[in-house]
């Protein structure tokens, strides 16, 4: 009874994880789920999609690991973070369709609280800036437009949480309806240096505090799943955000480690330890994952379109017939012939930090060929994260630290070695691989298991973790730095009004 089923809800589709105590993967299923687009800019999800097909992978996970629940000693989650979800308490529905993470309908809203002057008070309370991805404005929109929800809201009828505090009602049958502190850190409403929710925020953006969930440490009592779910009860024990969960799962416990997730799309996490600090280069600072005890600190860095931009060669353009095609197609010539893609389809994330800009392809001539655009589309996830690293280590060096030795990546992306390397090549310093790439899923898991008594502390996991394959930089520094400015050249296109 000492396997871990890891939930991992993200944003293109839902997984469930069962590992093994060394943190092996034992068996796993996927569901992709269905993506809304209403209007230009505006990104949804069906919540009952997200449940049902996040209840099918985790039955048929353990089917496939010819588990049943009584084999399993703890369930973790880790979500998508900052989409958002309410609910009517009493029949379960929810009242309009999730608001995703890079939805950008509430940035009228962000507008706002900008000109009402409550910038510098978000940063300090929250480590976030005032933007349309964080849950905030997002709520506020769901409660302004959708009918009947304010009142129903103010009488105590209504529900909020990121996902997965939904995911949390629906396995215990309502009796639970908790979230823990990396999810509340990415609303804009929880203050971290108190860690509970935020009086002030709450009147700024008129949102009832009865809405919200209670909040535990990542490592914690989130309740049981009920037995009609997995044929038995299981304790919920480890809950994080997606990004401070691959953080735990690399093993990144101590002040200047730091991991980046290749996902639909990117982010970029340094561990800072018990210490607060506001970054001064377009970053923000969030609650890592942690145990019960003083509040733990991450930088982070996030790129709107990672892996995403591969999803839109492969299903706007048309380019790939899927995912896996792409590596093939971009090595196919040499390099990108001077095209550069900068993918701002949702706007810009750190460090440029502009909602309002679109994504535009710059160096195009008569012998450009799909190869060169596929290889451009991967360079830019490479483009945009070495930019989020150069704004870390300089946050780094300002604080008296020292700038990042390696880099320890994940995700699905992260399995593309023409990536990695050039990747390493930016950065100059080495990409690190791990032998389980499935580290988002596995932060969530070491997280139940630490609740659950299969693992005595945190250094029982450092020893787990396993380098799989290293990324030495190989290209001149030169080289590197002249195709960073190319990336920043192009940026500077893209967002020129």
């Amino acid at each position: 009874m000492s396997y871990l089923l890891a939930l991992d809800q993200g944003t293109s589709s839902s997984r469930s994880i069962v590992f093994d105590p060394a943190g092996r993967v034992v068996a796993m299923a996927q569901r992709e789920f269905r993506q809304i687009y209403p209007q230009p800019g505006w990104v949804e999800h069906d919540p009952r999609d997200l449940w049902t097909t996040q209840l099918e992978t985790a039955r048929e996970a353990l089917a496939r690991a010819g588990l049943t629940a009584g084999d399993i000693r703890a369930v973790g989650i880790t979500n998508q973070r900052e989409t958002t979800v309410v609910w009517n308490r009493r029949t379960g529905e929810p009242v309009t369709n999730a608001i995703v993470w890079q939805d950008r309908r509430s940035e009228p809203l962000c507008a706002a609280l900008r000109e009402r002057g409550l910038a510098d008070t978000i940063l300090h309370k929250t480590g976030l800036r005032i933007d349309a991805y964080f849950s905030a404005t997002k709520l506020q929109w769901i409660l302004t437009h959708v009918p009947g929800a304010r009142a129903q809201a103010e009488a105590g009828e209504l529900a909020f949480g990121t996902v997965d505090t939904w995911l949390i009602w629906q396995l215990t049958g309502g009796a639970a309806h908790v979230t823990d502190v990396s999810n509340a850190s990415r609303t804009m409403l929880f203050n971290v240096h108190t860690q509970r929710w935020d009086d002030e925020l709450l009147a700024a953006l008129d949102i009832p505090v009865a809405m919200l969930p209670r909040v535990l440490p990542s490592s914690a009592d989130f309740g049981e799943v009920h037995p009609q779910w997995l044929g038995g009860l299981v304790r919920i024990g480890g809950v994080a955000g997606d990004q401070q969960s691959a953080l735990f799962g690399q093993a990144c416990f101590g002040p200047g480690m730091a991991k980046n997730t290749y996902g639909t799309g990117c982010f970029m996490l340094m561990h800072n330890g018990r210490r607060f600090h506001a970054s001064r280069h377009g970053l923000i600072t969030t609650a890592a994952a942690q145990l019960a005890g003083p509040a733990q600190y991450a930088l982070e860095g996030s790129v709107f379109i990672g892996g995403a931009v591969v999803q839109w060669l492969r299903d706007g353009l048309h380019a790939i017939r899927a995912s896996r095609e792409v590596q093939a197609l971009a090595q196919s010539v040499p390099d990108a012939g001077g095209v550069v893609l900068v993918p701002a389809f949702t706007g810009l994330g750190a460090p440029y930090w502009d909602p309002d800009c679109r994504g535009i392809i710059t160096g195009l001539t008569r012998g450009t060929t799909m190869a060169h655009i596929a290889r451009a589309a991967l360079e830019s996830i490479a483009f945009q994260s070495a930019a989020l690293l150069q704004a870390m280590s300089q946050d780094a060096i300002d604080s008296g630290g020292r700038p990042l030795a390696e880099l320890r990546v994940d995700g699905g992306a992260a399995a593309n070695d023409l990536l990695m390397q050039f990747q390493a090549d930016l950065l100059g310093i080495p990409v690190v691989r791990p032998a389980v790439i499935e580290t988002t899923a596995l932060g969530a898991a070491y997280l139940a298991g630490l609740h659950a008594g299969v693992y005595a502390s945190l250094d029982d996991l450092t020893a787990l973790w396993r380098a799989g394959r290293v990324f030495e930089p190989m290209m001149d520094r030169g080289q590197a730095a002249a195709r960073m400015a190319e990336w920043e050249h192009a940026v500077r296109q893209a967002t020129a009004r």
